[in-house]
């Protein structure tokens, strides 16, 4: 097998369910070699693609080295702002770490956590807007927290920690949603036609890795936890923009998994086109199909479409 297809440009799409049988994605796999299928879900697929030498992969400690700088060899937990709503058959996680807050709302918000964090002895930092964090005491026993990823959409009471080291982790998001729901800076928001920050989530604790594996060259994206498993590989990253996209090369990963699929189509499809005219590119689902596509096989006329 040759160089170019052993170490192909990776592309991250959104799960291929997601795509609408017209889509003009269905004619490039068409004409495109199946592959054995990858990991499924955003988390999976970062594992897939860094060693972090840790399972679950330590992400608060990674995000906090990224955005703060001051992970050292504390352990670090994940609190990130949440919005969380009641229905008929629970309490339901609506959304997590992308609340479009200001700084300056952050700050209000962990000016009335921060107490009842300090008496549970671990200390709320806010290392940015829609991303904070909890410095942990050294030797805590911890939980298994549920990712995000997992709970998003569902029964909250379904995914938060369980056992008797996870009752004060329990009793203490109940406080936290008791002072966030009391907030006045969510009468704002709500006034402004925003959701609520009326929980925080709590997931990936861990300590630093000492390093961070990658097979990659580099990577193209936007999101935190991918720039922030880069800096730790000591790998080029890029943010997402269409000169970036454009000009990405074989062995490297291009991060779109996260877009919209319409937003695929109208900004980033014809770039990704011109990518594939000229070099090996491996197409990689979040759902776990992949498939790959050489330069010659968009003269592979005779293969229909998938649709």
């Amino acid at each position: 097998m040759s160089a170019a297809v052993t170490h192909p440009l990776e592309l991250w799409l959104p799960a291929l369910g997601r795509f609408d049988p017209t889509h003009p994605l269905h004619r490039w796999l068409a004409q495109s070699d199946r592959l054995e299928a990858g990991p499924q879900g955003y988390l999976d697929g970062l594992a897939g693609y860094f060693d972090s030498g840790a399972a679950p992969m330590p992400v608060a400690a990674l995000t906090r080295e990224l955005l703060a700088g001051d992970a050292g060899e504390a352990t670090w937990l994940c609190a990130d702002p949440s919005w969380v709503q009641p229905d008929m058959t629970g309490v339901r996680l609506l959304a997590c770490g992308q609340m479009q807050l200001r700084m300056d709302e952050a700050r209000e918000f962990a000016d009335a956590l921060r107490p009842v964090f300090d008496e549970a002895g671990v200390r709320l930092e806010i290392s940015a807007a829609d991303h904070w964090h909890l410095r942990l005491p050294p030797g805590l026993e911890l939980p298994d927290f549920a990712a995000s990823e997992q709970a998003l959409g569902e029964d909250l009471y379904q995914h938060l920690p369980q056992g008797a080291e996870g009752r004060r982790w329990r009793v203490l998001i109940n406080e936290v949603q008791v002072l966030l729901h009391q907030h006045p800076r969510n009468a704002a928001r709500s006034a402004a036609g925003q959701p609520p920050i009326n929980s925080v989530w709590l997931w990936g604790a861990g300590t630093l890795p000492a390093r961070v594996r990658s097979r990659f060259g580099g990577v193209v994206g936007d999101d935190v936890l991918l720039t922030a498993l880069a800096e730790r590989a000591k790998i080029w990253h890029q943010p997402r923009t269409p000169d970036s996209v454009a000009t990405a090369r074989e062995g490297w990963l291009v991060d779109l998994q996260d877009l919209p699929v319409a937003d695929i189509e109208r900004d980033w499809w014809p770039r990704l086109q011109a990518l594939a005219q000229r070099q090996t590119v491996r197409i990689s689902f979040a759902s776990g199909e992949r498939w790959l596509h050489l330069p010659w096989h968009r003269w592979r006329f005779w293969r229909g479409s998938r649709r």
